[in-house]
């Protein structure tokens, strides 16, 4: 028992850690099992792939089974319920008042049939005028009537088969829906871990900072002993390093919410990454290999299909639809009949179908078919035309962006250097410590502006990732 609660102990402790050290590569093969918006469009495909199979069964017919049960003393339906369960006799026609008045003259008669048949000549039209009570009244009676009917279409003029092609081509576009919704979350995921990579150098770089300015504040205290610094010069430096401190906090913050946002990506909860050693790496991109890759690109194409396969659908509708009919059953005072096959009856046929006039609508949806065809034929060209496009500015981008970043580099390193000096010259009373912290200044400043243009650039080259579904 004690074993057990142990291991339950350490089981919540380690789902409450959470992953560690998650690398990239692992963060992007979770992905896919893990994110939700991913299996909601793969739900998609799925609800796409079950119409496929409603469109099949069409070419297979339908099969019902009828069961009615009725009461009633209405004339026609009694007399109708008789007849369909083969149960009718000539009672039921009222022959019982007939044959009455037949027994009455033949009785009248007395044998002769000579009187017989004057007595029925004259007799004859109040014969005929009897209204049967057995026909007329008839007693409620119950009728049960099980069926089994099987309509299937023997020919559609190719809608049925063009209805499955689009089914089919639309539970493909639907896989390319989870393919950019996939690409889009990689997307977020690598630029979440280049995110966090790139904080990472800001707070070692301002720790590097703070450690600097601690140093110099240790100086300066030393410097106060000495006479040569002033109370205010200790006050301002310590300051400027809250004032680093305060930049610290922030970007700890940030990191924190960038592992925030790759633990709702992935579902999964992350308490630490494994940031990427090196930048993106600036993906080949050709015209080729856009119109090849591009998922933008394969969604106009496929929907070009489709709009082909919509006018044969409206040209079907100028053919002869054909369709075979098919029905069984039985019909009883009970619902199981003692011999069904004594009740049983059947109906088979065949039925030819076309439209010859509908005020030229049929015509009018067939030509906005071909012009929706056109459009989005149009669309595919605009399609192929705008992803490169957007490659080539994301390119231009990329490269005006790394040009910037040897620029801030530079910067960058020659603010290290100049704070460096103005430092030493703060040591020897050339300069003032208002000098040196402006000079520190602008060191974080550069440092800032470095970070941020990187921080494009990565999101312009994963962007072009992206854009060729890699």
């Amino acid at each position: 028992m004690r074993l057990l609660t142990f291991i339950m102990v350490v089981a919540t402790m380690t789902l409450n850690a959470g992953v560690n050290r998650l690398t990239l590569n692992s963060a992007l093969d979770m992905l896919e099992s893990s994110n939700l918006e991913v299996q909601v469009a793969k739900y998609n495909e799925t609800m796409k792939f079950y119409d496929i199979a409603k469109v099949k069964a069409k070419n297979f017919g339908k099969l019902d089974i009828t069961v009615t049960a009725l009461r009633s003393n209405d004339a026609g339906n009694a007399f109708g319920f008789k007849v369909q369960s083969r149960e009718a006799s000539f009672a039921d026609f009222g022959f019982a008042d007939f044959m009455g008045a037949i027994g009455q003259g033949a009785q009248a008669a007395q044998g002769d049939f000579g009187k017989f048949s004057q007595g029925l000549g004259m007799a004859g039209p109040s014969i005929l005028a009897i209204k049967p009570k057995a026909l007329n009244y008839p007693s409620a009676v119950n009728h049960f009537i099980t069926k089994f009917s099987y309509q299937v279409p023997l020919y559609t003029g190719g809608m049925l088969n063009n209805y499955e092609k689009i089914t089919t081509k639309l539970y493909q576009l639907s896989k390319i829906d989870t393919q950019k919704v996939l690409s889009l979350k990689k997307y977020e995921l690598k630029k979440s871990f280049y995110d966090v990579s790139l904080v990472n150098n800001y707070i070692a770089n301002l720790s590097d900072i703070k450690r600097n300015i601690s140093k110099l504040k240790n100086v300066i205290k030393e410097m106060q002993k000495e006479g040569y610094a002033v109370e205010t010069d200790y006050l301002e430096v310590d300051a400027k390093l809250a004032e680093v401190d305060a930049m610290l906090d922030e970007a700890k913050l940030n990191k924190e919410l960038a592992l925030h946002f790759i633990s709702f990506i992935l579902n999964t909860k992350v308490s630490s990454i494994v940031p990427p050693a090196s930048a993106p790496v600036m993906p080949r991109v050709t015209k080729d290999i856009v119109e090849a890759k591009s998922l933008d690109i394969a969604k106009a194409r496929l929907g070009r299909s489709i709009t082909k396969n919509a006018i044969e659908v409206e040209k079907a509708k100028f053919k002869p639809t054909v369709g075979a009919f098919a029905e069984y059953g039985y019909a009883d005072h009970k619902l199981i009949p003692d011999s069904i096959s004594k009740k049983d009856f059947y109906t088979v046929g065949v039925q030819a179908k076309m439209n010859l006039f509908n005020g030229g609508a049929d015509k009018a949806a067939l030509e906005k078919a071909k012009t929706n065809y056109l459009k989005v034929s149009t669309q595919v060209i605009l399609a192929k035309k705008g992803m490169w496009l957007k490659a080539s500015k994301l390119k231009s981008e990329i490269k005006s962006l790394s040009s910037q970043v040897r620029s801030y580099q530079k910067q960058y390193r020659f603010s290290e250097k100049v704070y460096a000096t103005y430092k030493a010259k703060y040591k020897e009373g050339v300069a003032s410590i208002t000098d040196v912290l402006i000079k520190q200044s602008k060191e974080i400043e550069m440092l800032l502006k470095l970070l941020q243009v990187k921080n494009k650039k990565n999101a312009k080259i994963l962007e072009l990732q992206n854009l060729i579904n890699e």
